[in-house]
């Protein structure tokens, strides 16, 4: 495993006191994962739980006309496969890797052991579950009563902030899918963007020039997403904010 790659590099695994973590450190395997790898589809037995760092990965939901949008997205904040300890272990929805990147791999067992010490990374996971929870629940509501504009400004931000840039490689016509709209309805937005100066697209890549005046023209979803993500994961945040002084 290359030395820059580290669990600590996941904000639920970075919470762990000391002990926890050497706990479940051994079981941890470091995978690379490539853009649209599916880690599970709907109904698939789960066996890895996948704590991403600086890959993210789409949960989809497929109709049964072939016809998708996304429900939520995983980066480093979070964990892909909660199914696995909420008992449910399988999912109707799918998840498929959105940006290429990399994850630890931790398997069902070493999982549900951990997490049935009832210590704190149940505690942590629990929260996160609550916070993917609100994040489902307003893009469901942001895509039933916003403008794809507001719309892609959600997803614009949210996104950024699993990033390490302000500049994503993303397709007009991924965005479309993730967003469950026509290509030509993301392809106005983002027009209409780029001309007040906030984004710069060109040949799939998605530059935000003005991450303040994103977040003035999205809706109340993204900082609803991001203040319950806050609430519930206090730690999470204490540690974004010293890591953001110490720059």
């Amino acid at each position: 495993m290359p030395l820059s790659h580290s669990p600590y590099q996941n904000q639920l695994l970075a919470t762990l006191p000391l002990t926890e973590y050497e706990s479940l450190a051994p079981h941890l395997e470091w995978v690379p994962l490539s853009l649209g790898e599916v880690l599970y589809e709907p109904d698939g037995q789960l066996q890895y739980a996948y704590f991403p760092t600086t890959a993210i990965v789409s949960l989809h939901y497929v109709m049964a006309s072939g016809a998708s949008a996304e429900s939520a997205g995983v980066g480093n904040e979070g964990v892909v496969g909660i199914a696995l300890f909420m008992g449910g272990n399988t999912t109707p929805s799918s998840a498929v890797v959105q940006t290429a990147g990399h994850a630890y791999r931790l398997e069902r067992s070493a999982l549900l052991q951990e997490f049935n010490r009832a210590g704190t990374m149940q505690h942590v996971l629990l929260r996160y579950t609550q916070a993917l929870i609100t994040q489902i629940m307003q893009a469901a509501a942001c895509n039933r009563h916003h403008s794809i504009e507001q719309q892609l400004c959600r997803w614009l931000l949210l996104t950024l902030d699993r990033l390490p840039s302000n500049e994503l490689v993303m397709t007009q016509e991924l965005v479309a899918s993730m967003l469950g709209v026509r290509r030509e309805g993301i392809t106005e937005a983002a027009g209409k963007l780029q001309r007040s100066g906030l984004i710069s697209y060109r040949r799939g890549h998605i530059a935000v020039l003005d991450r303040a005046g994103l977040e003035h023209h999205a809706c109340e979803c993204y900082a609803v997403v991001r203040k319950e993500l806050s609430r519930l994961l206090p730690d999470v945040r204490d540690r974004q904010v010293a890591a953001a002084a110490a720059k």
